[in-house]
């Protein structure tokens, strides 16, 4: 027969040791948003150099 009573020390510490896996494989797999700046760089760089031209043409 099994025990009417749950550990609920028991059930948060598993809950906790999940909860802490995920936060670190969420960690792990964020990617770097360094690549998206130089991209946003280079565009804002390239859309100014057209507006130059514009304006001295």
């Amino acid at each position: 027969m099994s025990d009417p009573q749950i550990d609920p020390a028991g059930n948060t510490q598993a809950f906790r040791v999940f909860a802490q896996q995920q936060d670190a494989e969420i960690s792990q797999e964020r990617p770097s948003r360094l690549p998206m700046w130089i991209a946003i760089g280079v565009a804002l760089v390239v859309v100014l150099a057209v507006v130059a031209y514009l304006l001295v043409r």
